[in-house]
């Protein structure tokens, strides 16, 4: 057995244990490793993946398919090899397929830092609104709809807990809260109260005017902060978005997980629960939205092996 049909069939059970089902990847892999022992060649090269996805006739999409295949599997070599090469998004573009996953932008300690200090610039209640909520969702793994949605009642001090209603797939949920995080939204509403006494409506995070904070005016102003902060793009695909306050608690979670060795199999309903996923397949993608995880998962596959061998 040559490297590359080891390295396909390590692939496709780290996938498998993931959640994914990959019933064309396992028909469509060994083609693509006999296709490179046959060019001679012992990694992943753009040009050969090109040439091996458009090799049979077929329509643009299923050549696209092909490639995005060939794509997930470098990912993978190129944790184990540095020689693979990784084809490019978009050098067979589906017809009439314009849009593309955003690649998460993983905030640091140091960026989080960056935006509550901007926030502070605000306008006294803005200031206090916006370093809160983006605190919240750093550290409590919400989406943007999910907190703006929240009422004064969700926040559960007997049990420390925030409840998220109405969620993404419909079902509510409980969010644990740190002792820090619960005095900090205390903190908030004794603040905003302060400054806007007559707020309407029951809403937990409010605007200027006292009614509940929308995502079309958070949206441009957390862009702003982001500028202010000095976060810039890190490609067309990289942007700072208030959504990837979340991704970065996800990556870091599990991060943390791998690197204290912990089983991450038995931890992840826990991530996938506070997250408000339907399953923990669903949180396994951040395995591929950063690289480091993707290594550090490789890596313990392997380790696994020798212990096995």
């Amino acid at each position: 057995m040559n490297g590359l049909t080891q390295a396909a069939q390590d692939y496709l059970v780290i996938r498998r244990a993931l959640g994914f089902k990959l019933k064309l990847h396992a028909h469509l892999l060994p083609d693509l490793v006999a296709f490179l022992d046959e060019a001679g060649a012992s990694f992943v090269t753009t040009d050969l993946a090109v040439q091996w996805a458009t090799q049979p006739a077929g329509s643009a999409t299923w050549h696209a398919a092909r490639l995005s295949i060939v794509r997930g599997f470098a990912r993978h070599l190129a944790t184990i090899d540095a020689r693979t090469q990784i084809p490019p998004p978009g050098l067979l573009r589906r017809p009439g397929h314009a849009s593309r996953r955003a690649v998460p932008y993983l905030y640091s300690s140091h960026d989080i830092t960056a935006l509550m200090a901007a926030a502070a610039g605000l306008r006294p209640l803005p200031a206090a609104t916006y370093q809160t909520l983006i605190g919240l969702l750093a550290v409590g793994g919400l989406r943007i709809g999910e907190a703006l949605r929240l009422d004064r009642d969700d926040l559960d001090d007997e049990h420390s807990v925030l409840v998220v209603r109405d969620t993404k797939f419909g079902k509510s949920r409980e969010v644990p809260l740190h002792e820090t995080t619960l005095a900090a939204l205390h903190a908030y509403l004794r603040r905003r109260d302060d400054l806007r006494p007559t707020a309407t409506g029951p809403s937990l995070f409010i605007s200027t005017t006292g009614t509940r904070l929308l995502y079309k005016v958070v949206q441009p102003t957390f862009a702003k902060l982001c500028q202010q902060a000095g976060l810039q793009p890190r490609s067309p695909r990289c942007r700072p978005r208030i959504h990837d306050l979340r991704h970065s608690l996800a990556v870091s979670t599990l991060l943390d997980w791998y690197r204290a060795d912990a089983d991450v199999g038995a931890l992840l309903p826990r991530l996938s629960t506070l997250l408000g996923h339907v399953d923990p397949a669903s949180t396994y993608w951040y395995l591929e939205a950063a690289p480091e995880l993707l290594a550090l998962a490789a890596g313990r596959l392997q380790g696994a092996a020798e212990d096995l061998s």
